[in-house]
């Protein structure tokens, strides 16, 4: 996440602000400006912003942030759909009429609109059901149902459809669920980053010519899911998973491999880039303690090296901050070579997405070309 200051007084400002808490501007995330710009009403509901990249634009705030604040971006006045980027995914929220669906609701889509924020910096394709009914993504939010006897929803994905039970956004019902699990954390941006893996499974995997390296790295999906999963809780993860896995989930079948390890390589990079921004810096008395090379221009790491070289340096400073505060480790992990391996097969996954999405040349061009060469 990269940071941003009120452009009215200069105060740092959260991603997730609705105001500025120095001078109380109105904010919003501009997301074709990737930043948080000040609005000034324009009548008819719209507004300008002073930034000088928003000079002659024109915007709507999404109808979740005018109508329930829940959201805090912006769009285009051209844009005829009436959500925002992120909300627009949403298919189906919670009823609202019951008590403390609507506090979840925030906070899942405060999640969502994180993981959105990434996916589009990553150059992945974000598109919805509507725009794209065959591979596009939605979301549904559902509740348990009052009778204690019927079934619950499961958080998961299914065709480019994600459900979270929004059970998850209540911080003791999720922190049972990790201890139950043996988890060694548990949040509601992890639950997203983990099944939007399995999307992008479906979209960047399955079907191309990167599927039998998969199936070198991670094993055969063709494996029975069903079998696997309940094997896994029957049985427990292998003894050696630490050296293969990312997480003892990961350890399942190649599916949970995959999206254990997409949501890792996520965080690190959502990590990476917060820290980046910030200008964040180790100055080591000695060769052998870590550094941490910074640069706010390069923004998300331009090579895997570069995010490995500077990840780990940065755990010791999370978790060093973590332990000065009383705190479990912000990063309860060690890295092995074939988990770092396989953080590396989905570096490059991603890295092809923005490869295959560069214009290409016109034909009459790469004939001329290969006739010169």
């Amino acid at each position: 996440m990269r940071t941003f200051h009120c452009d009215h007084c200069q105060h740092q400002l959260f991603f997730e602000n609705f105001a500025c808490v120095s001078c109380g501007a109105r904010l919003a995330y501009l997301p074709d400006l990737k930043t948080i710009g000040s609005l000034d009403e324009a009548g008819d509901g719209t507004w300008t912003s002073p930034l000088p990249e928003a000079t002659g634009k024109a915007y709507r705030l999404c109808a979740n942030y005018a109508e329930h604040d829940v959201c805090n971006w912006a769009l285009l006045t051209d844009d005829e759909n009436p959500l925002c980027r992120s909300c627009r995914l949403t298919q189906v929220i919670p009823d609202l009429s019951r008590p403390g669906h609507r506090e979840a609701w925030y906070k899942i889509e405060v999640a969502k609109r994180r993981l959105v924020y990434t996916l589009l910096e990553l150059g992945l394709p974000v598109k919805s059901k509507p725009e794209d009914p065959e591979k596009g993504v939605a979301f549904e939010f559902l509740a348990d149902p009052d009778d204690p006897s019927a079934p619950k929803p499961l958080t998961g994905h299914a065709n480019g459809l994600i459900t979270i039970n929004i059970a998850e956004a209540d911080d003791a019902e999720r922190e049972r669920r990790r201890l139950a699990m043996h988890e060694p954390y548990r949040t509601l941006l992890g639950h997203f980053r983990h099944e939007i893996g399995h999307y992008y499974w479906d979209l960047l995997i399955d079907g191309s010519p990167r599927l039998d390296d998969f199936r070198v790295m991670f094993g055969d999906e063709r494996a029975d899911y069903a079998q696997a999963l309940e094997r896994h809780y029957q049985q427990g993860p292998p003894a050696d998973w630490p050296q293969r896995f990312v997480s003892e989930y990961a350890s399942a079948h190649p599916w949970e491999d995959w999206a254990e390890t997409w949501a890792h390589y996520v965080h690190m990079v959502d990590t990476l880039e917060t820290a980046t921004s910030c200008g964040l810096a180790l100055r080591p008395r000695r060769a052998d303690e870590p550094t941490l090379e910074t640069d706010p221009q390069r923004g998300l790491p331009a090579t895997f090296e570069r995010l490995i070289e500077d990840w780990f340096p940065l755990t010791y400073v999370l978790n060093n901050l973590n332990r000065g505060l009383g705190l479990p480790d912000g990063y309860p992990f060690v890295l092995s070579e074939q988990q770092i391996a396989k953080l590396r097969f989905v570096h490059e996954t991603i890295a092809g997405v923005a490869v295959a999405a560069l214009p290409q040349p016109p034909p009459e061009l790469e004939t001329a070309a290969a006739a010169a060469s």
